[in-house]
């Protein structure tokens, strides 16, 4: 017997060999194994300062020529070029769906909630989570893809506040849009408005990010010295919206402002090297941006959000 924690080939040759045949076989040797199809964890929890923050995953699904998206104002050579330099299809696009819970010691905050209430409910379940638990619900935007778990007969969240920005319940509010009537405006009078510049809660602070809708909030959150911007729709895909700002998407309102805001976030995000959560990233949705030449790279996050300071 050794205190060594290693084990050499030839102790477990001949401790094997001392074992009766069967003994030494794996209990269901020459079965086959079921597939069981790809998979993706459904929740990323890390430290922020004292805030804990998790991703959620709602959803996922394959969208068929993104091109019709991403790139309107590109050639189909360049944006064939472009996807193939970065290892992905031209012709499809794997779209992400990411709520983000911030839980302050104080209050369970969610931002946006997915396309449906089974979606999001999923999502926080296998996080630990219930509906319930929410204190504070967040909107930065107003599609569908971010309200659509909010409301459906009863209020998902029963026990929550509701926040989102000014300018955008300005906007929706009077253009009779089928989501905003379904989601919202059972809500509406709940809601808290906030501005740029506005304090959600202490340490989470509202930016305007306007163009991909007239009034899109970004949020900023601190603890501890430690930062994160939670930039919700502001760039939609790691690489034909974030690396290349210029590319018109078709779900901006406004693509030339939309553009501005990117830099300009991007530029910051590149800068002060802050990790950034972006709703449509590559799952689990946390990474960095660099920047490169006249444009932009996405770095996924690896451990840095492990390591105790």
């Amino acid at each position: 017997m050794t205190d060594s924690p290693y084990v050499s080939r030839r102790h477990l040759l001949t401790g094997a060999a001392a074992l009766p045949l069967a003994s030494a076989l794996p209990f269901g040797a020459g079965a086959v194994s079921p597939m069981l199809g790809a998979a993706l964890p459904p929740y990323r929890r890390f430290l922020l300062g004292s805030f804990e923050v998790t991703t959620l995953l709602s959803g996922t699904r394959t969208v068929p020529n993104p091109h019709e998206i991403f790139g309107l104002n590109v050639s189909d050579e360049e944006f064939a070029e472009v996807s193939e330099a970065n290892f992905i299809p031209a012709d499809a696009a794997q779209f992400f769906f990411t709520p983000t819970l911030v839980n302050t010691g104080n209050e369970l905050i969610l931002f946006d909630t997915g396309n449906d209430p089974a979606g999001i409910t999923a999502a926080l379940d296998a996080a630990g989570y219930s509906e319930a638990r929410v204190d504070r619900v967040v909107i930065t935007h107003m599609h569908g893809d971010h309200i659509g778990g909010l409301y459906s007969e009863v209020p998902t969240f029963a026990n929550a506040a509701y926040t989102t920005g000014s300018a955008e319940m300005n906007h929706w509010d009077s253009t009779g849009d089928e989501n905003f009537e379904a989601k919202i405006r059972p809500l509406r009078e709940e809601f808290d408005l906030v501005e740029d510049g506005g304090e959600v809660v202490p340490g989470i602070t509202a930016m305007a990010a306007f163009g991909h809708t007239p009034g899109h909030m970004a949020f900023h959150i601190e603890s501890e010295g430690e930062r994160l911007l939670l930039g919700a729709d502001f760039a939609n895909h790691y690489v034909w919206s974030l690396a290349h700002p210029d590319w018109e998407v078709a779900y901006d309102a406004d693509k030339a402002q939309a553009a501005e805001t990117r830099r300009r976030l991007l530029d910051m995000l590149a800068a002060d090297r802050v990790p950034f959560i972006g709703y449509h990233m590559p799952f689990p949705a946390l990474g960095y941006v660099a920047a490169r030449d006249d444009g932009y790279t996405y770095v996924p996050a690896s451990y840095q959000m492990m390591i105790e300071r």
